[in-house]
């Protein structure tokens, strides 16, 4: 197990309590979505141990880290439309913002520390088989170290479009949620592209949570409080791991003696009925979205499909979040981009509203003319920004704030 330390620093105030400041920030791209990149350097140890290193360094300019083929922190475009390639809209139409909360992320940029955290890399946290194939799956964890005593959890799960689930994504907001005191692990999960479904990744999710709390003592966190957050199909599958609270079928594997569920959900961009994941938008999209055989249908039905998602089968409608709520499922906070050319967002409206009309609390931001994350991959750098402002940020940790006690 190879482990590498990183740290983080000083604090300021902002708008919704402490926020802290160091470092400034630079901008990764690549070819899929790029946020804003903030990391440090740091010493590599072995043999399962790790302790804070004494090196800090400045947040990378999109240097390529060892042995990987994106800049550091940057995470992917959800693909899809045939052969999972990238299907992007090129009209959307407006939809009801009438229960969400409207916000123009159009403010600071939040920065990244250069002290404070440990990082270690590479934890194997399950060794599923699927289709016969045994997969290694990977966790990294950063844990505070400028307080003593448990700390609450946040698991990330990058996007991906359902074929790729780079755990090295978004380094820099991952890095400032961090630095508010929580512990943040990103976790790998199996995709499309090792043969798996929905129901495979849910399961792998739910088993990196119960590994957590399993070595809650050893990464000083406190199991009664854990959090799971994810972006594009990062936030499809935070949205089903939250919702299916309490339903054992997913829980299988390791540490069963371990609780697999919630206490909270952050939902950025994440579709959730794949029959309207183009709702939205122009023919053209649509018919991508919906191509027998593609990255979604493979995602609900399996490797060589040659079924759409088109219509709301009974599979389909199982792989849908909102046919999992129960009295169980966790808040949630859901965030939409009004220009997003890649998920509708309507599909985060219609969640949000399923999961109102049973009684969970439920909130959802609007970000005023944001894409897709990022749009960086067309030549739109800008498109990174509203992501990673104080105030898109802010809103995050005010609501694991407020859900996490």
């Amino acid at each position: 197990m190879d482990m590498h330390e990183e740290s983080a620093t000083p604090r300021t105030k902002a708008r919704a309590g402490w926020r802290r400041g160091g470092a400034v920030v630079t901008v990764a791209v690549t070819a899929g979505l790029a946020l804003v990149a903030c990391s440090s350097g740091g010493t590599s140890s072995a043999g399962g141990t790790s302790s804070p290193s004494a090196k800090t360094a400045a947040c990378p300019t999109g240097t390529t880290a060892a042995g990987a083929g994106t800049p550091t922190g940057a995470p992917t475009a959800m693909p899809s439309g045939n052969a999972g390639g990238i299907a992007v809209a090129k009209t959307i139409k407006k939809s009801d913002t009438s229960t969400s909360t409207v916000i123009e992320p159009t403010g600071a940029q939040i920065r990244c520390a250069t002290s404070g955290i440990t990082t270690t890399h590479d934890i194997t946290y399950s060794s599923p088989t699927t289709d016969g194939r045994k997969s290694d799956l990977k966790l990294d964890i950063q844990v505070p170290t400028s307080t003593s005593g448990k700390k609450r959890l946040v698991i990330y799960l990058t996007g991906g479009g359902f074929v790729m689930a780079d755990r090295t994504a978004n380094l820099s907001q991952r890095t400032y949620v961090a630095d508010q005191g929580y512990v943040v692990a990103s976790v790998q999960y199996r995709t499309t592209k090792d043969g798996a479904t929905y129901k495979d990744a849910v399961a792998d999710v739910k088993s990196a949570i119960r590994y957590l709390r399993a070595n809650a003592d050893k990464y000083s966190i406190d199991a009664d409080q854990v959090a799971v957050w994810g972006q594009s199909a990062g936030g499809y599958l935070a949205a089903m791991t939250g919702a299916t609270n309490g339903e054992k079928s997913f829980d299988v594997g390791d540490n069963l003696t371990q609780s697999s569920e919630v206490q909270g959900v952050v939902d950025e961009f994440g579709p959730a009925d794949l029959s309207e994941l183009a709702a939205d938008y122009d023919t053209a999209a649509r018919k991508a979205n919906y191509a027998a055989g593609n990255s979604a249908a493979q995602w609900v039905y399996g490797p060589g499909t040659k079924k759409s998602v088109a219509d709301r089968t009974s599979e389909v409608a199982a792989a849908d979040p909102s046919t999992h709520i129960s009295s169980r499922t966790a808040p949630f906070v859901l965030f939409h981009g009004s220009a997003d050319n890649l998920v509708s967002p309507s599909e985060t409206l219609t969640l949000h509203t399923a999961l109102r009309a049973k009684g969970i609390d439920s909130t959802r931001y609007v970000l005023t003319g944001a894409g897709h994350g990022d749009l960086s991959f067309t030549g739109d750098t800008s498109a990174v920004l509203p992501w990673s402002t104080q105030e898109t940020m802010g809103h995050i940790v005010d609501f694991l704030g407020q859900h996490l006690k």
